[in-house]
């Protein structure tokens, strides 16, 4: 049995269940549209920072925050387009405005679908007419997020996007992530490192981005808290970047689907056509064993 209920919290939430199994989904589509919290069998998949989420002017730092229209950073938080400068924060502004919930099912699953247009804020910074919906989707210890984005300009939209759910963990030295890439680029020295598979999590920080994925899965086992999280996609995740903080209990598996500063570089780049729109998945499934 699915269910949706709404709770007026500090931000309008919509609770999305499956009662059979045990699943809850809680979405905030004024805060960047985000899931905050994911729970199987009252077990919380996702970590959230919640002090932190109470201040409107800090991005959150936990859930599955939305990444549009960059993923990561642009030197100097610039990037030219048609011989004009423009800034950009780090990975975009999708994740900080308000977002609209325009539609909730419950046959099959829970779903609800939340949605981006553009605006003269959006327009500052990129100059584009678009219109993003993205649907979340609950079905037991699944989650599917289907995307849809429009380009409503005249002229030619390029963009890259993503996200950034963030997974509590117990023990990082009993995390056995298994990432389909051989080679990764650590963003903080630059450099380009073979990868047998293993991380140094005695480090401050991990922020390794990995291309030229061989397949479309991606998995993490928690040993410490015996749970397994598995990321599906589709080809339109290009680049998947693992980043965590020594002293904190979350890890980050990020599908994006083009590298940092993508809009000045082009590579991966996603270009709609006036009028145009594309789709892109992701699948989140988390068992315990």
């Amino acid at each position: 049995m699915f269910s949706i209920a709404v709770q007026q919290q500090q931000y309008k939430t919509y609770i999305l269940s499956d009662e059979t199994a045990g699943s809850q989904l809680e979405v905030v589509p004024e805060r960047g549209g985000i899931i905050t919290r994911w729970r199987i069998q009252g077990q919380e998949i996702f970590y959230l920072d919640t002090e932190r989420f109470t201040h409107p002017d800090l991005s959150v730092r936990g859930g599955n925050p939305i990444l549009f229209p960059i993923c990561g950073n642009l030197p100097d938080n610039i990037y030219t387009h048609n011989g004009q400068q423009y800034t950009l924060k780090q990975h975009g502004f999708a994740r900080e405005l308000p977002w609209e919930a325009t539609e909730s099912k419950t046959k099959d699953k829970a779903s609800l679908t939340v949605v981006l247009n553009s605006n003269e804020q959006t327009k500052a910074v990129y100059p584009f007419d678009f219109q993003l919906a993205f649907t979340y989707e609950l079905q037991g210890n699944t989650l599917n997020v289907l995307q849809e984005y429009k380009n409503l300009s005249a002229t030619p939209m390029p963009f890259s996007a993503g996200f950034h759910p963030y997974f509590l963990c117990g023990d990082k030295t009993q995390l056995e992530v298994n990432i389909p890439s051989g080679r990764y680029q650590d963003n903080i020295t630059k450099e380009i490192h073979s990868f047998n598979g293993n991380f140094d999590f005695n480090q401050d920080e991990i922020d390794f981005a990995f291309g030229q994925l061989t397949s479309q899965s991606a998995t993490a086992i928690d040993n410490s808290r015996k749970l397994k999280v598995t990321l599906d996609y589709d080809d339109f995740s290009t680049w998947l970047v693992f980043w965590t903080v020594k002293g904190k209990e979350f890890y980050c598996l990020e599908p994006w689907s083009a590298t940092r500063n993508s809009l000045n570089t082009r590579e991966n780049l996603t270009v709609l056509a006036p009028g145009a729109s594309c789709s892109a998945s992701i699948q989140l499934t988390a068992n315990f064993f």
